[in-house]
């Protein structure tokens, strides 16, 4: 587009931060209490067992990816949990005071946010981000993908709805209009004050390009270890549920197992009675052919099913079978000419063979070379201290134990992690952060500083062992 096309989309985006502008300072006078209210209003807006399911049936239609009953429990828990962490956060006025260091913190508000989504989740993670902004007092616009526009579309008009009943002003959540293309979405990070941005890459890379502060997300590419000592059975369980949930659509689904040799056979003969159906040479090859197109994940395998994805491949016999739930392939290399070692967002599998622990580390870390450095790795074990080794060795923010990866990853009721969709990978993955993104990526905080009793320290207390070492 040149100039003058663009013109009146920019001008269009402009209008929309300006209305966010003026809720957002309405906002910005509220008590904590009313804060609170709003929030609740629009996590009301998507707990509710009806709209719930109503967005749960939208996305699935719309997008073609995922399945309905696994985006009903995700819109659920993942924003009742993180409902349960803003529970009772101050985010108004003091939030700390440190007498001893004469310090206290004030929190106050980023702004407008821009909140760039993915069509994989097109309801809970504008919720999740919406929920965020709201307790920090902030506005947020979301810029939907063009798939998933009409579920966030339909979210709005519920929240709206909710802060109809309570009297909070409606431009405090707003979207960009249909269509949606980049030239809106790259006006909209330049006029707000901050960017969340979780989807594709490039979407991540044109957010900290966008000359506005910008919190973005790696890629995903989980892999999970099963050691020798693993409980197998336990093990594989948690694998196909994490593997199966909403058709592998979350970047924490693990897209490989590295399994330690004295664990093959038994791991292997537990995945395969929760149907996990392991392909030979040939079917790898077939399937690798209507996977990838061009060295590009094919949208036709995203978010479906084992049986469907079975089909599309020919695999008629795998396709007909009612207790099929993931298609494994085994797999020695990684990279580019390895496309079964990258991202597959669907139930598909690759099977690594170890040789011990630390083999199957330096396998991990090789992975991560090629994609999905910082994100996280799973660890089926009984051993404790392996944990620690990982989290001490390998470029990952997470380190997940004996759990369904892809629902522990982004905060579960039976881990303390934050809830979150957006997980941030660290300097490995390219990212400004490692957290799982929560609230206080939506605030700013004023310190104030008054001054307190002197404290000189001795040199010699400082250097004293350098000193001894080396003598001064």
């Amino acid at each position: 587009m040149s100039p003058t096309d663009t013109k009146p989309v920019v001008e269009g985006v402009q209008e929309i931060v300006r209305r966010a502008r003026g809720a957002q300072a309405i906002a910005d006078g509220w008590s904590q209490e009313r804060v609170d209210e709003v929030v609740a209003a629009a996590a009301w807006a998507i707990l509710e067992p009806g709209r719930n399911r109503e967005l749960a049936e939208l996305a699935v239609a719309d997008t073609g990816v995922g399945n309905v009953e696994d985006k009903v429990r995700k819109n659920y828990r993942k924003t009742l949990g993180l409902l349960r962490d803003l529970h009772g956060r101050k985010t108004v006025g003091v939030i700390a005071e440190y007498p001893e260091l004469g310090v206290i913190e004030i929190a106050r508000p980023a702004g407008v946010v821009a909140a760039i989504t993915p069509s994989t989740n097109p309801a809970a993670t504008p919720a999740n981000k919406i929920l965020n902004a709201l307790k920090a007092r902030n506005a947020i616009v979301v810029a939907p993908s063009p798939k998933g526009y009409g579920t966030c579309a339909r979210l709005l008009e519920f929240i709206h709805a909710q802060f109809a009943r309570i009297g909070a002003p409606r431009d405090l959540v707003q979207m960009l209009p249909a269509p949606i293309g980049k030239e809106a979405t790259a006006a909209l990070m330049r006029e707000a004050d901050l960017v969340v941005a979780t989807g594709s890459q490039s979407n991540v890379r044109a957010a900290y390009a966008s000359g506005t502060p910008a919190f973005g997300v790696g890629a995903g590419n989980v892999a999970a270890i099963v050691d020798e000592t693993a409980d197998c059975a336990a093990a594989a369980a948690r694998i196909v549920l994490s593997k199966t949930f909403d058709n592998a659509t979350s970047c924490s689904s693990e897209n490989s197992v590295v399994v330690v040799r004295d664990a093959r056979e038994r791991l292997l003969a537990e995945l395969a009675a929760r149907g996990v159906a392991l392909l030979d040479d040939a079917r790898k090859a077939a399937l690798q052919q209507v996977m990838w197109r061009d060295g590009k994940l094919s949208a036709g395998v995203i978010g479906r099913s084992a049986r469907d994805i079975a089909k599309r491949a020919g695999f008629d016999d795998l396709a007909q079978r009612l207790d099929l739930r993931v298609l494994m392939v085994s797999e020695s290399g990684h990279g580019p000419a390895h496309p079964f070692s990258g991202e597959k967002l669907s139930p598909v599998l690759a099977l690594y063979e170890a040789r011990d622990f630390e083999h199957a580390q330096r396998i991990v870390a090789g992975v991560y070379g090629y994609m999905g450095a910082g994100h996280s790795v799973g660890l089926h074990t009984t051993l404790d201290a392996r944990a620690l080794e990982l989290g001490l060795h390998l470029p990952v923010a997470r380190v997940i134990v004996n759990q369904a990866h892809c629902i522990a990853t982004g905060g579960s009721f039976d881990n303390g992690l934050p809830f979150s969709l957006s997980m941030g990978c660290g300097t490995w993955g390219r990212n400004n952060f490692s957290d799982n993104m929560n609230v206080r990526h939506y605030l700013n905080v004023t310190r104030i500083a008054r001054p307190i009793p002197e404290r000189v320290p001795a040199l010699d207390d400082l250097l004293a062992t350098f000193f001894a070492k080396h003598g001064r």
